[in-house]
Order: structure tokens, then C-alpha cells, then sequence
């Protein structure tokens, strides 16, 4: 096998492993209010989450296209030499810079899972490779405008606007239902939310899993293995199905800690507000998804559930735990986009393909130790739905023996 082929093998396997941890860092968009409220029991919603998100990545390619172009300037696009490779690049340094990118995604997915934030996967993935970007081309090899367009701008505005229509369709179910018993209110809503948790679902396989095909087609574009035109067409079948999988298997194993923050640690949910949240986030997500736009997932349905608090008269918002998330948002591109371009960097140095099992070897030792520091304080679907804790605002319950302050 020539070093070229074993770096393309080892980003494959990596951006698959990326793939599974957004699909169990995102499951909480989907299901967190569906569980707190009990309309599904833990281990229904995440299975029925991980089916959706397969049949969702199966429909369309326009998100995986803006991953291809948008981002990372490596093959010429007009001219003579379209088709080829910007100057200065060869297909090892292509790899090894999508490689690195991805590394810096994985790591900081694993980081703010540990503490049971829901940051974006997605701007981890752009962040990372933003920085890997910079390390190895500099300021050109990075698509600005596609980035401010179709990364940036969605960021700022997606969590307003579904907060804004959370807190609308809350109020407006409230109204609604005024006189109703609790009881019937619960159970209508509770039935309601399985329908619109599902949809959230299908949206963001339509969405996430798509990102990762778009990183591999990136790949097989820098090493001649596929048209750049060809993209927005579709991509081969067995991209699809490894990176559908993968999203798939990782909303399966649900990312509880993260779940346990959207549905017990922010809002104190009941069914009607859950059902307004999941609704709006699947609207968002579905219409960013049909305009090529690489939204974040996660932070939409945190802003829909923030804004049912807003639109429920007494809900209570846990101003501390919406502080937290706001760090990591604002953290994670320039996080992710350090640890890339470290990663390359260090490969660089390395050389070859020795460069990239190095860097491979130290993804697989940070992300071990991670999830060993999460056994040791273990949240699963047994105490997700647990009180939560105001004067720590841990993810792990306070009856938990483990939890440390």
C-alpha cells in the first residue's frame, strides 16, 4: 500500500469515527425533551432517533457539496488548470491537512461531550479544518465567503430565529389549550412530540451525516479518486452508506450527558413546550438543509427549547447552564481550528505517512482517555432524567456516588 493510499484509509476510518461522535453528540437535539417529558423512555427515542438518521442521510447531497467548496480552497475551480490542485499542494498534503482538520473536530466533540455541553459538531469540523487550513496554506487556501455565507451568518441568526418561533408557538399553544386539564395537555402534546422528535431526527441526518461525505468526497477529490462537478449529483453509494451508518450507530448509543443537560438542565420542559421546540427546530434544520447551508443542529434545538422557557408565563431558565453553552459556542471554532492545526503541524514535521499514524495513534489515546473519565461518572439512560443539581450544574446527577462538585 503506498503511503497516499494509507493516509486516505486512515481519514476515512477517521472521519467515520467523527461521524459517530456527532451522531451520539446530537442525539439530545432530537430526543432531550421527548425523554424528560416522558414521552419516550430513553432507549425508544435514541433507537428510533438512529433509524431516522439513517433514512435522513440517504436524501440529499447539498449540505456535502458546501463542504467540498465552501470551506477549504485545494483544487482550482476555473481557468486552465481547473480541476488541478492549488499551487503548492500535492494529494499527501491535501489528506493530511482534512485529516488534521477532522482530528481537531473529533477531540472537541469528545472534550464538551465529557462535561455534557452541547456545542456544534458541525463548527468543530469547519473549525478544525479552518485551522489545519491556516497551518498549511495560509489565509488562500481558506474560502471566506463561502464560510461567512454559509457557515458564519446561519450561526449568528439560526438560534434567534428559533428561539423567536419556540417562543411564539409555545405561547400560542398555551392560548390554545387555556381551560384544558394538565392531564389531557400533557398526554396530547406528549403524543404530538413523538411525531415532531422524529422529524428533528430525520432533519438532522438530512443535515450531519452529510458533513462527513463531504469531508470524504474532499478527500477523493484532492487524490483524483472523484470529480469535484460530480458532487452536487451525488456522491458514490458506498460513501453514503459507511457515513449514514456511523451517524447512525452513534445516535444509538446516545450522547446522555448531553441529553440530560437540553432536557432537564436548561428549561424544566413540559410536553406542550417540547413539542413547540422540536417542531421549530425541525422547520429550521429541514430549510437550511434544501439551501446547502452547513447549520448547526445543536444550536437550534437549544435555542427552540431556550425559547420555550421564554414563552411559557412562569418556566423557569437556568441562566447559568445557557452561560455555559454560550462559552462553548463561542470556543469551539477557534478550538478546534488550534488543535488542527497543531495536528498538522506535527504531521507535517513527521512526514509521510509516519506523520499521520502518529497523529492517528494521539486521537486514539485522548479520545480512550475521555471516555474513561466519563465511565468514572457515568450518565446512561438510568439517571438521565434525574433532578438536576442547581448548585453545580454538573451533568451527573448528585445522588450519583461518582459526581464530584
Amino acid at each position: 500500500m503506498t503511503a497516499e493510499m494509507l493516509i486516505l484509509v486512515l481519514l476515512i476510518v477517521t472521519a467515520l469515527g467523527f461521524d459517530f461522535t456527532n451522531g451520539f453528540h446530537d442525539t439530545g437535539n432530537a430526543m432531550a425533551t421527548s425523554i424528560a417529558t416522558g414521552a419516550l423512555k430513553p432507549k425508544v427515542a435514541v433507537g428510533l432517533a438512529a433509524i431516522l438518521n439513517l433514512v435522513g442521510a440517504f436524501l440529499s447531497v447539498e449540505v456535502a457539496a458546501t463542504i467540498t467548496k465552501d470551506v477549504l480552497k485545494i483544487q482550482e475551480t476555473s481557468g486552465d488548470m481547473k480541476g488541478e490542485l492549488v499551487q503548492g499542494l500535492d494529494a499527501n498534503k491535501a489528506l493530511i491537512i482534512i485529516f488534521a482538520g477532522l482530528i481537531g473536530a473529533i477531540l472537541w466533540n469528545l472534550f464538551t461531550w465529557l462535561f455534557g455541553l452541547p456545542s456544534s459538531s458541525s463548527h468543530a469540523l469547519f473549525g478544525g479544518l479552518i485551522g489545519s487550513g491556516l497551518a498549511a496554506i495560509g489565509t488562500s487556501g481558506i474560502n471566506w465567503h463561502g464560510i461567512l455565507a454559509k457557515i458564519i451568518v446561519p450561526a449568528l441568526f439560526a438560534p434567534v430565529i428559533a428561539c423567536v418561533v419556540a417562543a411564539f408557538g409555545t405561547l400560542l399553544i398555551y392560548a390554545i389549550t387555556n381551560g384544558m386539564s394538565e392531564m389531557k395537555k400533557e398526554k396530547g402534546f406528549k403524543n404530538g412530540q413523538i411525531a415532531s422528535a422524529s422529524l428533528v431526527s430525520l432533519a438532522h441526518g438530512t443535515g450531519d451525516a452529510q458533513k462527513t461525505m463531504g469531508v470524504i468526497a474532499l478527500a477523493l477529490i484532492a487524490t483524483g479518486h472523484l470529480d469535484a462537478g460530480s458532487v452536487a449529483h451525488g456522491l458514490p453509494f458506498w460513501v453514503v452508506f459507511l457515513c449514514a451508518g456511523a451517524i447512525a450507530l452513534g445516535t444509538w448509543l446516545g450522547g446522555w450527558r448531553i441529553i440530560r443537560t437540553l432536557g432537564k438542565g436548561l428549561v424544566e420542559i413540559k410536553a406542550p413546550q417540547g413539542m413547540a421546540a422540536e417542531a421549530s427546530s425541525a422547520a429550521i434544520i429541514l430549510t437550511s438543509s434544501v439551501a446547502g447551508m452547513a447549520l448547526s443542529t445543536t444550536h437550534v434545538a437549544t435555542g427552540s427549547i431556550l425559547g420555550t422557557g421564554l414563552g411559557k408565563k412562569g418556566a423557569e431558565v437556568r441562566w447559568g447552564v445557557a452561560g455555559r453553552m454560550a462559552i462553548a459556542w463561542v470556543t469551539t471554532l477557534p478550538a478546534a481550528a488550534l488543535v488542527g492545526a497543531l495536528c498538522f503541524w506535527l504531521a507535517n514535521i513527521i512526514g509521510g505517512a509516519a506523520g499521520a499514524i502518529v497523529i492517528f495513534l494521539i486521537l486514539s489515546a485522548l479520545s480512550g482517555y475521555m471516555y474513561w473519565r466519563a465511565q468514572q461518572q457515568k450518565v446512561d439512560h438510568s439517571n438521565v432524567n434525574a433532578d438536576w443539581d442547581d448548585e453545580t450544574n454538573s451533568p451527573v446527577p448528585a445522588a450519583d456516588p461518582a459526581a464530584q462538585a
